[in-house]
């Protein structure tokens, strides 16, 4: 089953796909929020080329493992892409997901200009691996 990783922003959406086997997660690119929360053509486009059966949407929790405050946002827009799409979706924990992606894109030596487009869809690749890995352990 392919597996779709959806980091849902205010400004962009970053977006991974697994493998079918669901073993890699890859990061693919980053679309404007309100193309994909209005399931726009690129957004669809994407879902066709793809064919995911399953989103993992990061969900923003604290350190302390609680929901951060920009988790109801999250939680409404995943639920509206879903059945705009009508693919299922799942939550996964995105904490430190954004860091590490900058930490990683600041040591191929870009810079913060340069790591905007790219920022979001490397942590969606990096959740989804962890999703990935946790779920191959079970």
């Amino acid at each position: 089953m392919r597996v779709m990783a959806l980091d849902i922003g205010e400004v962009r959406v970053g977006v991974a796909v697994s493998d079918p086997g669901e073993r890699v997660a890859s990061p693919v690119c980053v679309l404007p929020a309100p193309e994909v929360l209005g399931c726009a053509k690129p957004f669809r486009r994407l879902l066709e080329d793809w064919e995911p059966e399953l989103f993992v949407c990061g969900l923003p929790k604290t350190l302390a493992g609680e929901e951060g405050s920009q988790a109801a946002r999250i939680r409404q827009a995943a639920a509206a892409i879903s059945k705009a799409s009508g693919i299922p979706h799942v939550f996964a924990d995105e904490r430190l997901s954004s860091a590490e992606a900058k930490r990683s894109l600041r040591e191929k030596g870009l810079s913060e200009r340069a790591m905007r487009g790219k920022v979001d869809m490397i942590a969606a690749s990096l959740f989804l691996q962890s999703w990935l890995d946790e779920r191959a352990r079970a």
